[in-house]
């Protein structure tokens, strides 16, 4: 028995020794990955790297500003500038993660209107073309609104309402895509859905001229002549330059018109 004790014991030792080097090497990777650092340091170095557009250690640093100083009085603006670095970084989910929980930890404080503008701006870099799904147009705006309606004092406020101005043309553009999709195919009444929408919905974006004149098309297909007519005095009265006007006006008079003369009259005296 004492024989076999002694044959096990190079075996056992080998095993400590592999557990503790095994535990060593964990202990330094740990070390490697937590550095230990005053506010000041942790946050003037995630400024150092913000300016560099070392975005990824900025974000990590701020992070650790609020982690091993949870209760100082940079912690609630490393929240916010770890945000920021993860937009720069145009990683805008993990952006939008750090904003939202700060407007939520910290409803009052006075930079939550900018953490506001801020969701707004993470969703608008994520807008697609016309052509695609339009939810990331849909988030933007409706973040840009609430700061409107929540700040409309702060300078944030107005900057949101020129983004508004933007999203709102290009949902416009989107319905006008997919208005145009159902035209050419005959299908005129899902047309008139999607014209008309931009037509109330949208009626100060630059889609408004061809939207109606789209209806214009789309009514007089259907032999419906006197909402192609409304619709058309209606673009007349509104845009009597437009390129659309002439086009509209040939529709309902049955003929070909290329230009449209302002000396003849306005399009209410040609159409009745």
């Amino acid at each position: 028995m004492l024989g076999l004790v002694l044959r096990l014991r190079p075996l056992a030792l080998a095993l400590i020794m592999a557990s503790l080097a095994a535990s060593c090497g964990t202990g330094k990777k740990e070390d490697e990955e937590y550095v230990e650092g005053t506010v000041e340091q942790l946050y003037n170095g995630a400024m150092n790297a913000l300016l560099n557009e070392q975005f990824t250690e900025s974000a990590k640093l701020f992070d650790e500003v609020e982690r091993q100083h949870p209760y100082s009085v940079w912690a609630t603006k490393a929240q916010l500038m770890a945000a920021y670095a993860h937009y720069r970084d145009r990683k805008y989910d993990e952006a939008l993660v750090s904003l939202d929980r700060f407007i939520q930890l910290h409803p009052g404080n006075r930079d939550a209107p900018y953490a506001h503008f801020m969701r707004g701006l993470s969703y608008y870099e994520q807008i697609a073309d016309a052509r695609r799904d339009q939810k990331m147009s849909e988030l933007a705006r409706d973040a840009f609104q609430e700061v409107m309606r929540r700040f409309p004092d702060s300078k944030y406020a107005r900057d949101a309402r020129e983004k508004l101005d933007l999203i709102h043309d290009h949902l416009a553009g989107n319905e006008m895509e997919i208005g145009r999709f159902y035209l050419h195919r005959g299908l005129y009444l899902a047309a008139i859905n999607r014209f008309r929408k931009v037509v109330d919905d949208y009626g100060t974006t630059t889609h408004v001229a061809e939207a109606l004149h789209r209806l214009v098309e789309s009514y007089s297909a259907l032999g419906l002549k006197d909402e192609a007519q409304k619709a058309a005095a209606v673009l007349g009265h509104n845009f009597p330059e437009s390129e659309w006007y002439a086009d509209s006006y040939g529709l309902v008079q049955g003929v070909k018109v290329t230009t449209v003369q302002k000396d003849d009259g306005s399009f209410l005296d040609w159409l009745f």
